[in-house]
């Protein structure tokens, strides 16, 4: 990851996760920083899989708790 295409950040960890961050940037010869990234990334791909699964359910007609309960003691699940 070159300089240039970088932006500094001040985050404030835990000390426990920073030193869980520190020791597996050691352990994979890794930079803190690789692996931070790579997290969020991961965390914000695995978003956008949540909002697309709400878009495609949101024809879907919507069921209260209450009716749900109901279905289930009809059918002999309660």
């Amino acid at each position: 990851m070159a300089t240039a295409d970088v932006v500094r950040s001040t985050v404030y960890l835990l000390p426990e996760l920073h030193q869980a961050l520190r020791l597996k940037a050691a352990q994979s010869q890794r930079s803190m920083s690789d692996i931070v990234n790579e997290a969020l990334r991961q965390a914000l791909r695995e978003d956008e899989e949540d909002l697309a699964a709400v878009r495609s359910r949101a024809k879907e007609q919507a069921l209260s708790y209450e009716d749900f309960l109901s279905k289930l003691k009809a059918d002999g699940t309660l």
